[in-house]
């Protein structure tokens, strides 16, 4: 079956950010000039994926504002004559047939995953976290949907990282697929934010999986995790050990692209340089600017 649908877990209260994210959503903070929300919309859009469910909470509305049409901006702009502007606000609102439900209680990753299943029905869907963005040069979502159309299941990306940051993550235990890329792996097992000596690889998960809607029954008999929360991992976990027919099984593709974390201060200040000096707009003046100001540290 064909995946076409999203959903996007938005319900945090984004404290890392305080007192920026008091009444702004951390999903709306610029990444240059657009909400980190939109690079995960339009990331999603672009590999096809065009009915989005954002799992939102309590002072979230300007999320479902920020993707809905905006008349009067639009006729003042068009009287300015500034098509591209104009352009851009409209863009955020033709991306996708964008839906919004309330998770109600802060229960965990796994819990907000399960908010979508009336939405989502019977049928494979992706989840993107906004803490992950994924440049759109290296197309994550278009392989890992290649893979779950040849081989069914779940499909989760990994990425490696240093022994003593994968208490973080979510980690994998994987092995080959026989005939298939090196980054292509079968997922045996996996464990919520071990320490360095119980993890079983280096392999993190990322924020982007495909899942395959016997995650719903699953999640239903997740008990509380790490931290008291339903955790999707211990869901997927489950799913690794479960046969195909019933909708077990979990690959796993190992990501070596462009990924900007926002997830923290420091990494989110990292994100925003890097996808600025990439901007034909911006990028060579922001580098000039750069290589002289790092002379004077």
């Amino acid at each position: 079956m064909a995946i076409t649908k999203a959903v996007i877990p938005a319900a945090g209260l984004g404290t890392r950010f305080l007192p920026a994210t008091k009444s702004t959503p951390k999903e709306m903070l610029p990444v240059v000039d657009k909400p980190a929300i939109q690079y995960v919309v339009e990331e999603a859009a672009a590999a096809g994926l065009d009915d989005v469910l954002m799992i939102t909470g309590r002072s979230k509305r300007t999320l479902a504002d920020h993707f809905d049409a905006v008349p009067e901006l639009e006729a003042a702009l068009a009287a300015k004559g500034d098509l591209e502007r104009l352009a851009e606000v409209r863009r955020s609102s033709e991306l996708a047939d964008v839906h919004f439900v309330r998770q109600g209680q802060p229960k965990g990753l796994g819990h907000a995953v399960l908010c979508a299943k009336r939405h989502v029905g019977d049928e494979p869907f992706a989840v993107l976290l906004g803490d992950d963005l994924i440049d759109p040069r290296d197309p994550l979502l278009t392989e890992m949907i290649a893979l779950q159309a040849e081989r069914g299941g779940s499909v989760i990306a990994l990425l490696e990282v240093e022994p003593d940051q994968i208490h973080l993550y979510g980690c994998a235990a994987v092995e080959p697929i026989d005939g298939a890329p090196t980054d292509h792996v079968r997922v045996t097992a996996l464990v919520e934010k071990p320490d360095a000596a119980d993890a079983p690889s280096n392999l993190a998960i990322i924020g982007r999986y495909l899942l395959d809607p016997a995650v719903f029954r699953v999640l239903e008999h997740t008990a509380p995790g790490r931290g008291g929360e339903i955790q999707l991992t211990d869901a997927l976990a489950t799913l690794a050990s479960m046969p195909a027919e019933q909708g077990g099984g979990v690959t796993g593709v190992v990501f070596r692209g462009r990924r900007y974390d926002t997830g923290d201060r420091l990494d989110y200040l990292k994100a925003v340089v890097r996808i600025a000096v990439d901007r034909p707009d911006l990028g060579p003046d922001l580098r000039s600017w750069l290589r002289e100001f790092v002379t004077t540290l």
